[in-house]
C-alpha cells in the first residue's frame, strides 16, 4: 500500500506541474500572438535585405583579371618545368 500512496502523491505533484506549465504556455502563446504581427514584419524586412545583398554582382577590373591570368600562367610554367626536369 505504501507504493500506491507514493504513486498517488507523485501523480498529484505531476498534475500540479502540468497546471503550472499550461498556464505558462498560455502566457507565452498570448505574447507570441501579440508580437506576431510586428515580428513578422521585421522578419520579412530582414529577409528582403538578405535577398538584395545576395543578388549583388561583384565585378573584377581588367587589371585584376590580367594579374590573375599572369599569376596562373607563371604557376603553370613552374609546374611544367618541374615536370620536365623531374
Amino acid at each position: 500500500m505504501k507504493i500506491l500512496a507514493a504513486l498517488r502523491r507523485h501523480e498529484k505533484k505531476l498534475e500540479k506541474q502540468l497546471r503550472k506549465l499550461e498556464s505558462e504556455l498560455s502566457g507565452v502563446r498570448a505574447a507570441t500572438a501579440a508580437l506576431g504581427k510586428s515580428a513578422g514584419k521585421e522578419f520579412r524586412a530582414a529577409e528582403k535585405s538578405v535577398k538584395k545583398s545576395a543578388k549583388r554582382v561583384h565585378k573584377i577590373s581588367r587589371e585584376g583579371r590580367l594579374a590573375i591570368s599572369r599569376a596562373a600562367k607563371k604557376r603553370w610554367k613552374q609546374w611544367k618545368a618541374k615536370k620536365v626536369a623531374g
